[in-house]
């Protein structure tokens, strides 16, 4: 299981329970290990492997050292009706998240829209996770993260800002939710993490080295910057998500905000901003989804370029594969699994995926 070309199918379900347990095995509650394991679980059954299983060891080592809380601890620092700061008091960025993600949508079920920022959280992995959880509620769910300094301003070379995510799910009726999640830079640096460990090149635009030079050596990319998508377009993104999360939050942002792999010491100091959106409070549901419909018909049915066989919204992709992975199962790297195995031996729960 030493190869990232050694792929085997594992059952999602059998995978969540045995991520779970491994959280609960260094102290997580048994409530919140499912939701920690279920959001590595739902990136992995999109294709989104840069944010799945493949993080849960380096959550446990730091579970292990005492550097995140295990249970979720929630302060509400501020509040009124429509908005809130949430201090989670360094817990793990998952289950706390979706914790929060759960006021904000009862606070938009009374006013109609809700944003919530959050300090001194963790990394959360797909931001997605949580934009999709106001879906059921007939809702528009928004989600967005900052993280450690890893992309240089656009005409810079140190790097400032996080990949600093975003995510906005969108309700549709027969045709499947609009959701669009996106890190501010060309490609998650989680894609360079599993190619420097699997030994792979990435493509050239990806990243540059500590040099401001491009790069295709995924280890060099690591000791450098990644690059923001649309040049200064993805560069104004990140000033913005910096601005919601950190600055918003009164918390740390940009370059003090600590690597979750190099700094063994500290807390991270993540924050992160989740909000909703009540379709409701705009017109009746039924009429929203209808015309949401249209709209993704008339980008389906529309003209397509040379070569291309289908047009897709955002996440329709990812969604259809999740449908397939549920059936056939998720295919994991012998990388993964090495490194998923090592950390059941660390934790002491049995490998049985």
């Amino acid at each position: 299981m030493d190869s990232g070309n050694d792929r085997r199918l594992v059952n999602a379900d059998n995978l969540r329970n045995f991520c779970a347990r491994l959280f609960q095995s260094v102290g997580v509650p048994q409530d919140e290990a499912v939701v920690n394991a279920d959001n590595l679980v739902d990136a992995d059954l999109k294709g989104v492997e840069s944010h799945g299983v493949t993080r849960a060891p380096i959550y446990l080592k730091r579970l292990r050292m005492g550097l995140v809380r295990p249970a979720v601890s929630l302060e509400v620092i501020s509040e009124m009706p429509s908005a809130a700061l949430v201090d989670v008091k360094n817990s793990m960025g998952a289950a706390a998240s979706e914790k929060v993600m759960r006021m904000a949508i009862a606070k938009a079920k009374q006013t109609g829209i809700s944003f919530i920022t959050v300090r001194n959280s963790n990394h959360f992995s797909a931001a997605a996770y949580f934009a999709q959880m106001a879906l059921s509620e007939d809702m528009i769910g928004l989600a967005g993260s900052n993280g450690p300094a890893r992309m240089a301003p656009w005409g810079g070379s140190k790097p400032m800002f996080g990949t600093d995510p975003f995510a906005v799910a969108i309700p549709a009726g027969k045709r499947l939710p609009v959701i669009a999640d996106m890190a501010s830079c060309v490609v998650a640096r989680g894609k360079i993490i599993i190619a420097a460990k699997n030994g792979k090149p990435i493509p050239l635009g990806w990243a540059r080295d500590k040099d401001g030079n491009d790069t295709t050596d995924a280890k060099a990319a690591l000791e450098g910057t990644v690059v923001p998508f649309g040049g200064p377009k993805g560069y104004a993104i990140a000033t913005i998500i910096e601005a919601l999360t950190g600055v918003l939050a009164g918390s740390r942002f940009g370059t003090a905000i600590n690597d979750i792999y190099s700094d063994f010491e500290h807390p991270t100091y993540t924050s992160h901003y989740l909000g909703a959106i009540k379709v409701a409070a705009f017109g009746p549901v039924e009429q929203f989804k209808s015309q949401m419909d249209e709209f993704i018909d008339g980008i389906k049915s529309s003209t397509r370029a040379k070569g291309v066989e289908e047009i897709f919204l955002p996440g329709e992709i990812e969604l259809r594969r999740k449908e397939q992975r549920l059936r056939e199962g998720i295919p994991l790297s012998g990388s993964t699994l090495g490194d998923l195995k090592t950390a059941s031996e660390a934790c002491g729960v049995p490998f049985d995926i």
